[in-house]
């Protein structure tokens, strides 16, 4: 009887284990195995292992420098982090007390995490067009440019332009953790400060930011894997370019598959992505971890 219980145990697991095996670990597998294989859609009947070949293709190309594909994922990532938690915990600091038009205020403030990523770089796009785009327009008329920018043509304006909209794309991500985090705060914490004489500076860093640590901690981290993870902007605005100049490792990959039709090498990329992002958590784990163990 304990055995037939068992088996229905394990029976009733596998619609739940079954899609999570197919729809992610055999992917992660199957993609594993090719980063090693000579894998092209060109050449179908020549699949075979090749050892390390497609990580030193990624890491030679002389026509797409991984050293400067590298460089603009970190500056991507770096930058876009920075200014999306501190913009985002600003607003939800601004949106913590309730005011009147709260609800629709904070409609129109969420309303872009709702929107496609790619779709909302095709509209950036359009409004960063060096000739008719609506920003050389509005910074012409408050007399910032005498001329118009190719601010996505120009490689030295391409890649600052991307992460402006990204960091716009990703605020109300943290406004709303961190909006949800700060509302579970004790209101008796600060009304006790404010009887010690504490001011708006002391509370923010010694009641508010300590008691919400943990949710910054955990946003700050899965942020960074999905604005690795995420080329969606860049490709809808500048598709990697000009000149390589926006190009970061997950935009490489995409195009290693949609130009040149090569799962080796695009596998091999999605590899060295997945190395990068589990050093990055487990020392940003281990640091966050002895900082809680210091206090």
């Amino acid at each position: 009887m304990r055995d037939k219980n068992k088996r229905t145990f394990w029976l009733m697991l596998i619609p739940t284990f079954l899609p999570i095996i197919l729809l992610t670990y055999y992917p992660i597998i199957k993609g594993f195995v090719m980063a090693f294989q000579n894998y092209n859609l060109y050449n179908l009947t020549n699949i075979h292992f090749i050892g390390f070949e497609n990580f030193k293709a990624i890491i030679t190309d002389t026509n797409f420098r991984f050293s400067q594909i590298l460089y603009n994922t970190f500056i991507w990532v770096i930058v876009s982090l920075f200014f999306q938690f501190i913009l985002g915990f600003g607003l939800a600091l601004l949106m913590r007390k309730p005011f009147k038009g709260r609800g629709i205020y904070s409609g129109l403030v969420f309303y872009p995490w709702a929107l496609s990523g790619f779709a909302i770089g095709l509209v950036w796009a359009w409004m960063f067009n060096g000739q008719f785009g609506i920003v050389n327009d509005l910074l012409k008329k408050i007399g910032i440019l005498q001329h118009n920018i190719g601010f996505l043509s120009d490689p030295h304006y391409a890649l600052p332009s991307v992460i402006i909209v990204n960091i716009w794309y990703g605020i109300p991500f943290f406004a709303i953790m961190l909006l949800a985090a700060l509302q579970s705060v004790p209101q008796e914490l600060y009304e006790a400060a404010e009887i010690d004489g504490a001011n708006s500076f002391v509370k923010l860093f010694k009641i508010t930011i300590p008691y919400i640590k943990p949710t910054i901690i955990s946003t700050t981290l899965l942020r960074a894997i999905w604005i690795m993870n995420f080329p969606d902007i860049i490709y809808g605005m500048t598709n990697g370019g000009p000149a390589n100049a926006t190009n970061i490792l997950a935009t490489q990959m995409i195009n290693k598959i949609y130009n040149f039709y090569d799962y080796g090498q695009a596998s091999a990329i999605g590899v060295i992505i997945m190395i990068i992002l589990f050093t990055y958590a487990v020392l940003y784990l281990r640091f966050t971890s002895m900082k809680e163990l210091e206090l």
